[in-house]
Protein backbone atom coordinates (compact mmCIF):
# COMPACT_ATOMS: atom_id res chain seq x y z
CA UNK A 1 0.00 0.00 0.00
CA UNK A 2 1.81 3.50 -1.27
CA UNK A 3 0.48 5.53 1.32
CA UNK A 4 1.24 9.60 0.60
CA UNK A 5 3.76 10.41 2.59
CA UNK A 6 4.12 13.74 5.27
CA UNK A 7 5.78 15.72 2.15
CA UNK A 8 3.20 14.91 -0.33
CA UNK A 9 1.08 17.56 1.74
CA UNK A 10 3.67 20.69 2.08
CA UNK A 11 6.09 20.91 -0.74
CA UNK A 12 3.60 21.97 -3.27
CA UNK A 13 1.24 24.35 -3.17
CA UNK A 14 -2.64 23.80 -2.12
CA UNK A 15 -4.09 24.26 -5.16
CA UNK A 16 -1.75 21.86 -7.01
CA UNK A 17 -2.19 19.17 -4.13
CA UNK A 18 -6.22 19.54 -4.22
CA UNK A 19 -6.23 18.35 -7.94
CA UNK A 20 -3.46 16.09 -7.27
CA UNK A 21 -5.64 14.33 -5.08
CA UNK A 22 -8.23 13.26 -8.07
CA UNK A 23 -8.03 9.89 -8.46
CA UNK A 24 -6.05 8.78 -4.95
CA UNK A 25 -7.75 6.77 -2.08
CA UNK A 26 -9.10 7.70 0.75
CA UNK A 27 -8.99 4.10 3.46
CA UNK A 28 -10.72 4.80 6.61
CA UNK A 29 -10.76 2.21 9.64
CA UNK A 30 -13.45 3.48 11.27
CA UNK A 31 -14.92 1.09 14.12
CA UNK A 32 -12.17 -1.41 13.22
CA UNK A 33 -14.43 -1.78 9.56
CA UNK A 34 -12.68 -1.12 6.03
CA UNK A 35 -14.22 1.43 3.62
CA UNK A 36 -12.24 3.39 1.30
CA UNK A 37 -13.10 5.12 -1.92
CA UNK A 38 -11.43 6.55 -5.00
CA UNK A 39 -11.47 10.68 -4.40
CA UNK A 40 -13.49 12.26 -7.79
CA UNK A 41 -14.24 16.00 -6.06
CA UNK A 42 -11.95 18.49 -3.85
CA UNK A 43 -12.24 22.48 -2.80
CA UNK A 44 -9.28 24.49 -1.62
CA UNK A 45 -9.20 26.82 1.08
CA UNK A 46 -6.23 28.99 1.49
CA UNK A 47 -5.74 30.04 4.98
CA UNK A 48 -5.62 33.70 6.49
CA UNK A 49 -6.41 35.34 2.85
CA UNK A 50 -9.16 33.82 1.92
CA UNK A 51 -12.30 34.53 2.86
CA UNK A 52 -14.14 30.96 2.70
CA UNK A 53 -11.52 29.77 5.01
CA UNK A 54 -12.24 29.31 8.98
CA UNK A 55 -9.06 30.73 9.48
CA UNK A 56 -9.55 33.57 7.40
CA UNK A 57 -7.52 36.84 9.27
CA UNK A 58 -5.48 34.38 11.45
CA UNK A 59 -8.43 33.27 13.20
CA UNK A 60 -7.17 30.66 15.90
CA UNK A 61 -9.76 28.96 17.73
CA UNK A 62 -9.92 25.61 19.25
CA UNK A 63 -11.78 24.21 16.15
CA UNK A 64 -9.49 25.45 13.85
CA UNK A 65 -5.99 24.44 15.57
CA UNK A 66 -5.48 21.70 13.43
CA UNK A 67 -4.92 23.70 10.53
CA UNK A 68 -2.43 25.43 11.97
CA UNK A 69 -0.63 22.14 12.39
CA UNK A 70 1.12 19.68 10.87
CA UNK A 71 0.86 18.81 6.93
CA UNK A 72 -1.09 16.03 6.52
CA UNK A 73 -3.76 15.30 9.00
CA UNK A 74 -7.60 15.69 9.20
CA UNK A 75 -9.13 18.68 10.10
CA UNK A 76 -12.99 17.73 10.50
CA UNK A 77 -15.51 20.23 11.45
CA UNK A 78 -19.67 19.85 12.67
CA UNK A 79 -21.48 21.65 9.43
CA UNK A 80 -25.44 22.10 10.25
CA UNK A 81 -24.95 20.54 13.76
CA UNK A 82 -25.47 17.12 11.55
CA UNK A 83 -22.36 16.69 8.93
CA UNK A 84 -18.52 15.59 9.65
CA UNK A 85 -16.61 17.13 7.02
CA UNK A 86 -13.21 15.54 6.21
CA UNK A 87 -10.36 17.94 5.22
CA UNK A 88 -6.72 17.44 4.54
CA UNK A 89 -4.40 19.92 6.12
CA UNK A 90 -1.76 21.03 4.12
CA UNK A 91 1.27 23.34 3.65
CA UNK A 92 3.88 23.86 6.29
CA UNK A 93 2.96 24.71 10.78
CA UNK A 94 1.13 27.97 11.00
CA UNK A 95 0.06 28.08 6.96
CA UNK A 96 -3.54 26.98 8.03
CA UNK A 97 -4.68 25.44 4.51
CA UNK A 98 -6.48 22.93 4.05
CA UNK A 99 -8.71 20.46 0.97
CA UNK A 100 -12.22 19.63 1.81
CA UNK A 101 -13.29 15.93 0.60
CA UNK A 102 -16.39 16.53 -1.62
CA UNK A 103 -16.81 13.55 -3.40
CA UNK A 104 -15.72 9.47 -3.62
CA UNK A 105 -16.42 6.83 -6.04
CA UNK A 106 -16.81 4.03 -3.67
CA UNK A 107 -14.25 0.91 -3.85
CA UNK A 108 -14.27 -1.11 -0.86
CA UNK A 109 -16.62 -2.23 2.08
CA UNK A 110 -19.46 -1.08 0.46
CA UNK A 111 -21.91 -3.46 2.54
CA UNK A 112 -20.55 -1.14 5.24
CA UNK A 113 -21.42 2.36 4.05
CA UNK A 114 -24.98 0.89 2.97
CA UNK A 115 -25.39 0.10 6.52
CA UNK A 116 -24.14 3.67 8.49
CA UNK A 117 -25.95 5.36 5.28
CA UNK A 118 -29.39 2.79 5.63
CA UNK A 119 -29.48 2.57 2.35
CA UNK A 120 -30.81 -0.98 1.10
CA UNK A 121 -28.23 -0.68 -2.46
CA UNK A 122 -25.59 1.21 -3.77
CA UNK A 123 -26.97 4.97 -5.36
CA UNK A 124 -24.56 7.84 -6.52
CA UNK A 125 -25.79 9.80 -3.57
CA UNK A 126 -24.04 6.98 -0.88
CA UNK A 127 -21.03 9.28 -1.21
CA UNK A 128 -21.69 12.39 -3.07
CA UNK A 129 -21.45 15.08 -0.86
CA UNK A 130 -18.79 15.65 1.95
CA UNK A 131 -21.69 14.73 4.33
CA UNK A 132 -22.83 11.61 2.94
CA UNK A 133 -19.18 10.34 2.40
CA UNK A 134 -18.07 11.31 5.93
CA UNK A 135 -20.77 9.40 7.28
CA UNK A 136 -19.98 6.44 4.64
CA UNK A 137 -16.80 6.06 6.10
CA UNK A 138 -17.32 6.39 9.89
CA UNK A 139 -15.95 10.09 9.88
CA UNK A 140 -16.06 11.63 13.30
CA UNK A 141 -14.65 14.09 15.50
CA UNK A 142 -12.74 11.69 17.05
CA UNK A 143 -10.48 11.55 14.03
CA UNK A 144 -10.04 14.97 14.07
CA UNK A 145 -6.59 15.71 14.03
CA UNK A 146 -5.64 12.20 12.94
CA UNK A 147 -2.76 11.59 9.99
CA UNK A 148 -3.47 10.29 6.99
CA UNK A 149 -0.74 8.03 7.60
CA UNK A 150 -2.85 5.88 9.57
CA UNK A 151 -3.83 3.75 11.29
CA UNK A 152 -7.68 5.34 11.01
CA UNK A 153 -7.15 7.24 8.10
CA UNK A 154 -5.09 6.79 4.88
CA UNK A 155 -4.58 8.14 2.02
CA UNK A 156 -2.69 6.05 -1.00
CA UNK A 157 -1.55 6.57 -4.23
CA UNK A 158 -2.50 2.98 -6.46
CA UNK A 159 -1.28 4.21 -9.84
CA UNK A 160 -4.40 5.32 -11.13
CA UNK A 161 -4.16 7.89 -14.19
CA UNK A 162 -6.96 11.11 -14.34
CA UNK A 163 -6.09 12.29 -17.63
CA UNK A 164 -5.81 15.94 -17.95
CA UNK A 165 -8.73 16.35 -20.16
CA UNK A 166 -11.27 14.32 -17.32
CA UNK A 167 -10.33 17.13 -14.87
CA UNK A 168 -12.76 20.14 -14.17
CA UNK A 169 -12.32 23.13 -12.36
CA UNK A 170 -15.04 25.68 -10.84
CA UNK A 171 -16.17 27.67 -7.88
CA UNK A 172 -16.54 25.78 -4.82
CA UNK A 173 -19.99 25.37 -3.86
CA UNK A 174 -21.87 27.16 -0.69
CA UNK A 175 -19.38 29.93 0.02
CA UNK A 176 -21.13 33.03 -0.83
CA UNK A 177 -20.65 34.44 2.38
CA UNK A 178 -17.19 34.87 1.07
CA UNK A 179 -17.63 37.65 -1.36
CA UNK A 180 -15.33 37.95 -4.13
CA UNK A 181 -13.51 35.04 -2.97
CA UNK A 182 -16.72 32.94 -3.78
CA UNK A 183 -15.92 33.40 -7.49
CA UNK A 184 -12.25 31.81 -7.10
CA UNK A 185 -11.77 28.39 -9.64
CA UNK A 186 -10.70 26.33 -6.39
CA UNK A 187 -12.61 23.11 -6.96
CA UNK A 188 -11.37 20.58 -8.74
CA UNK A 189 -13.19 17.07 -10.00
CA UNK A 190 -13.43 14.30 -12.45
CA UNK A 191 -15.67 15.10 -15.50
CA UNK A 192 -18.45 12.89 -15.33
CA UNK A 193 -18.10 10.76 -12.78
CA UNK A 194 -21.56 10.13 -11.10
CA UNK A 195 -20.38 10.88 -7.30
CA UNK A 196 -19.43 14.40 -7.99
CA UNK A 197 -21.58 16.66 -6.18
CA UNK A 198 -22.98 19.85 -7.27
CA UNK A 199 -24.58 20.98 -10.78
CA UNK A 200 -20.96 21.49 -12.68
CA UNK A 201 -19.96 17.64 -13.49
CA UNK A 202 -18.95 17.53 -17.10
Amino acid sequence: MNVLPVSFFHTQPTLHIAKMLLGKLLISQADGKYTSGRIVETEAYLGIEDKASHAYGNRRTLRTEVMYGQAGQAYIYLCYGLHQLLNVVTQCSDIPHAILIRGLDPVGGIEEMLMRTGKKQVDDSLTRGPGNLSKALGIKQMHNGQSYLGPLLYLVDDYYNVPEKKIGQSPRIGVSYAQEDALLPYRFFIKGNPFVSGKIRK
